[in-house]
């Protein structure tokens, strides 16, 4: 049997245990072990189960995930996302759909101190939700802007998924930071456009709030100085060259502990809680990590992606149609797959198509990112927007999907502006002398 065959065969028989829900990390790795096993002997196969765990489990660079996700639950543990939340109320409330637009804000903040969507989205649920509801809100309006503004938490850094892009394909994590700095910031600003738009049509939507008065406002910020000093010691560390990004990741670790304890929320409970629910997370990405590994190595063993890059080549195709194709694709898969197991299972494929037609793959590691997010709140599924409903299970999906509609809109814009000018991505890292 000849290696493109045995490679189609094993995508085909890792997506038939997925099928029958056999985890994604386990499903590659087993359908890797086998596809090695029949190209090159059974002997290596059994090598390679060995040596990728243990690569995986020596690598410092995958030790920056456990230690964003520890930040991250230690964060919304002192309670920092609900300052963050208060101050963006206190300045934003006061207009009409300010409650919105200050959610927006605090998730693409929080997202500088957690790194994860779905982390996100179940913090802000909590927290945002009630206010808004309280205050007249529309639920559309409300859940909509939770859903969306939590996939901020993945392309704002430090991002979970850009560091294991950047481990996956051997780039730079600081330059991919650096890059996604823009494209985030233009997500938040067309987000808050969305809300403008939403208020606008629909003014009743998102009733206006008293102003706050400057010496409250004061108070607020004095009160909220904890998660401005956390994402100041991390992204500074990092942007400054004072930290490594693993030291960065330590410290930030710390801080967020420190302050748990300062304020007098670290429990033993609460702290073997936050172990217990990190190290679950961590293992899920490793295995994830892990079975990809094994994976990738059977399906380069069976020159697959050469040949696919080959025909799509031979096909004629502009090479921003293939983009495009591949950005619908992703969008796709972002609704079904969760975000890790979409870009493990498709880079061994992918990236060697996208260097192959000469674009810049710290530019693409973004653009990955970009549209795996917006699949997070695209129908039929969208993982956000299955948090969101489990934690307010009287909200109805058609209505959290209705209030996404305006943020999927200027999500595709965004997506349009940073695929036709890569420069908006790229100019930061460049100057910066990361690339």
């Amino acid at each position: 049997m000849e290696p493109p065959v045995i490679g189609g065969l094993v995508v085909a028989g890792m997506f038939v245990m997925i099928a029958l829900h056999v985890p994604i990390g386990v499903a590659m790795a087993i359908a890797g072990f086998v596809g090695t096993g029949i190209m090159i002997g059974f002997d290596p196969a059994v090598a390679l189960m060995g040596i990728e765990p243990s690569a995986a489990i020596a690598s410092e660079e995958l030790a920056i995930i456990a230690l964003f996700l520890l930040m991250g639950n230690f964060a919304a543990a002192a309670g920092l996302s609900g300052d963050l939340y208060r101050l963006a109320q206190a300045f934003l409330g006061h207009r009409k759909g300010g409650l919105a637009m200050a959610t927006v804000a605090t998730c693409a903040g929080f997202g500088a101190v957690c790194g994860s969507s779905l982390a996100t989205t179940a913090t802000m649920t909590r927290i945002a939700l009630p206010e808004m509801e309280s205050r007249g809100y529309s639920r559309r309006l409300s859940t909509g802007s939770i859903a969306a503004g939590s996939t901020l938490g993945v392309i704002v850094p430090p991002s979970v998924l850009l560091v294991l892009y950047a481990i996956l394909t051997e780039q730079f994590v600081t330059a991919l930071f650096v890059a996604a700095l823009g494209p985030a910031l233009i997500a938040v600003i067309l987000y808050l456009l969305s809300v403008v738009a939403y208020v606008t049509v629909s003014p009743n939507s998102g009733p206006a709030a008293e102003r706050v008065a400057w010496p409250e406002r004061r108070s607020v910020l004095k009160q909220s100085w904890g998660v401005v000093f956390l994402a100041f010691v991390v992204s500074g560390g990092i942007y400054s060259g004072i930290f490594t990004i693993n030291e960065a990741a330590a410290v930030g670790a710390s801080v967020a502990i420190a302050f748990t304890a300062f304020r007098g929320r670290l429990s033993r409970r609460l702290f073997f809680d936050n172990l217990r629910e990190t190290a679950a997370s961590t293992a899920l990405i490793y295995l994830i990590i892990i079975g990809a590994s094994i994976f990738s190595y059977a399906i380069s063993l069976s020159q697959l992606p050469d040949i696919i890059v080959g025909s799509i080549e031979g096909l004629g195709l502009q090479p921003l149609v293939v983009i495009l194709l591949l950005e619908a694709m992703y969008i796709v898969l972002g609704s079904i797959f969760d975000t890790v197991a979409a870009m493990v299972i498709t880079l061994p494929f992918v990236f060697p198509l996208i260097t192959g037609m000469g674009y810049d793959p710290i530019w693409w590691g973004v653009i990955n990112v970009v549209v795996m997010e917006m699949g997070m709140i695209t129908p039929p599924i969208g993982l956000n927007v299955f948090v969101l409903q489990g934690m307010a299970k009287d909200v109805p999906f058609s209505t959290i999907y209705a209030g996404i509609g305006p943020f999927l809109v200027s999500d595709v814009i965004r997506l349009l502006i940073l695929t036709l000018f890569p420069v908006l991505t790229l100019w930061l890292p460049k100057a910066m002398g990361l690339m």
